[in-house]
């Protein structure tokens, strides 16, 4: 049974979090930016921290039960709602946007998603701009995975509460006996290669400012940037190239890149079957699309290449970066960079999509369906990484690529009742649903032309991702709600 004490009490955490860090952005407008909206973070910020330690303080007397497995899922999906709420008020305050676009623009931020209702960004407020920056990459790892590695109090039912919010279909390795440990780990690893990408886009020629704007939505594969033009302000192919590098190690799983820095072993990624194959995978789609687009635009093959990898990455990774007019480019590249799009990236990473591991066991059920046709009285095993898989991962598997591809469809159809075409419309879901962010034809440069019922509906498409369907349609279910 889900324990409200238990959840009202977790989610205080989180409320706390975002008032201070709303309060330090208004504290960096003041003092470094002078940019005249730090009243719009300070307000909420004040009244959030207040309410949340008064909420702290009134239910310190009571015991800390035992967090099920019901609470973890509870407050997983609270988590997202609650921070995209709160998270939206110095939207609101700064554009002078609705509710419901504020909303929208707050959970695409802290989901990863990077679809916006926002224009004229190259000359909004410094400190807004990175504010925005920064909740993508606050929900990167995620808000649940922070609170388990920051506060303590929840090392009780801890391990539930990561199960919860980490995605991909095998989520039971540690990287350490104790779970709070593990949560910090992650957050080792995520924090270095932050610091390494705001180096290198610096070293590759941005300023110091957007060299650290764009490292917090690399890293999280958000794809936010502080400008219109995205990743091709610039106009740098080396930018370009130092993007795709970051972007693929946020989309690989965390736990690889902390075993490599352990054992000091590089090679531990290609004796990776998952790392392996999607690398292997954006080689291939970067060569399809060059080759694409050197048959059907201007470009010669040196600029074909650069723009199809960074485009292909940015897809399959999930981020959503921009560096050219896509409307420009064949026909074909639209479905080409969907269909990248909910490949997605390695489970345990930062990435959208079904994930790698999904595609490669999902690939190989059918390949042993074919096979046992051929050959019925066979024994062919179905393995992962050398070992065979069991029976509950692959009917696991084989449930969400069901799931995935039913919530795309119906939600396309919704979409469409609210006037949308077709083609924006499944562009519209699959940004959202695969914490993508660009669509193509109406949306295909923000999502302003959505109705706010549509837009709702794109949020709970973004939730639904984020959480990887069944967490959500759990609770749909009238057994979460039974002893």
């Amino acid at each position: 049974m889900v324990s409200p004490r238990n959840i009202v009490r977790l989610l205080s955490l989180p409320v706390l979090w975002m008032g201070v860090v709303q309060a330090s952005f208004g504290i960096l407008s003041f003092a470094k930016f002078q940019d005249n909206v730090g009243k719009a973070f300070m307000q909420p910020a004040l009244v959030m921290i207040t309410f949340s330690l008064l909420l702290i303080y009134r239910l310190k007397k009571y015991r800390v039960d035992e967090v099920s497995y019901r609470d973890a899922l509870m407050f997983a999906a609270l988590t997202w709602v609650v921070t995209s709420i709160l998270g939206g008020v110095p939207i609101m305050l700064v554009t002078h946007v609705s509710f419901t676009d504020g909303v929208f623009e707050s959970l695409s931020a802290l989901t990863t998603t990077g679809a916006t209702i926002l224009t004229g960004l190259d000359d909004m407020p410094k400190s807004f701009l990175m504010y925005r920056q920064f909740l993508q990459w606050m929900g990167g790892l995620g808000v649940v995975i922070f609170v388990v590695a920051v506060l303590p109090m929840l090392n009780v039912g801890g391990m539930r509460l990561l199960k919860a919010e980490t995605p991909g279909p095998v989520k039971d390795d540690k990287l350490s006996p104790r779970i709070a440990n593990t949560a910090h780990y992650l957050w080792f690893i995520y924090i270095l290669l932050t610091i390494l990408c705001a180096c290198a886009y610096y070293v590759g020629g941005m300023t110091l400012y957007d060299a650290i704007a764009h490292s917090f939505t690399t890293i999280s594969t958000g794809g936010f940037s502080t400008h219109d033009a995205s990743m091709w302000f610039y106009e740098s192919h080396a930018l370009l190239s130092i993007s795709n590098v970051f972007m693929l190690l946020g989309a690989i799983s965390f736990g690889l890149h902390f075993r490599v820095l352990h054992t000091a072993s590089p090679f531990l990624y290609w004796r990776d079957e998952e790392a392996r194959v999607f690398l292997c995978l954006v080689a291939a789609l970067s060569l399809l699309l060059t080759l694409l687009l050197v048959s059907g635009s201007a470009y010669d093959f040196v600029s074909a290449l650069s723009f199809a990898a960074f485009h292909v990455v940015s897809f399959i990774t999930s981020t959503g970066y921009g560096a050219a007019d896509l409307g420009a480019w064949p026909a074909a590249t639209g479905f080409f960079l969907v269909f990248c799009a909910y490949l997605g990236g390695c489970a345990g990473s930062t990435a959208g999509g079904n994930k790698i591991i999904r595609d490669i066991i999902t690939f190989k059920v059918i390949r042993k369906e074919i096979l046992q046709l051929i050959h019925p009285r066979a024994v062919i095993p179905l393995r992962f990484q050398g070992s065979a898989v069991d029976d509950r991962v692959r009917q696991a598997v084989m449930a969400f690529m069901s799931v995935a591809a039913g919530s795309s469809l119906f939600f396309t159809l919704l979409l469409m009742m609210t006037g949308l075409d077709f083609w924006s419309a499944f562009t519209a879901v699959a940004a959202c649903i695969n914490v993508l962010g660009p669509g193509f034809g109406e949306v295909g440069s923000n999502f302003i032309p959505v109705s706010d019922t549509g837009i709702w509906l794109l949020n709970i498409t973004m939730i639904l991702g984020r959480l990887e369907y069944f967490t959500v349609l759990a609770m749909l279910t009238p057994g979460f709600w039974r002893y």
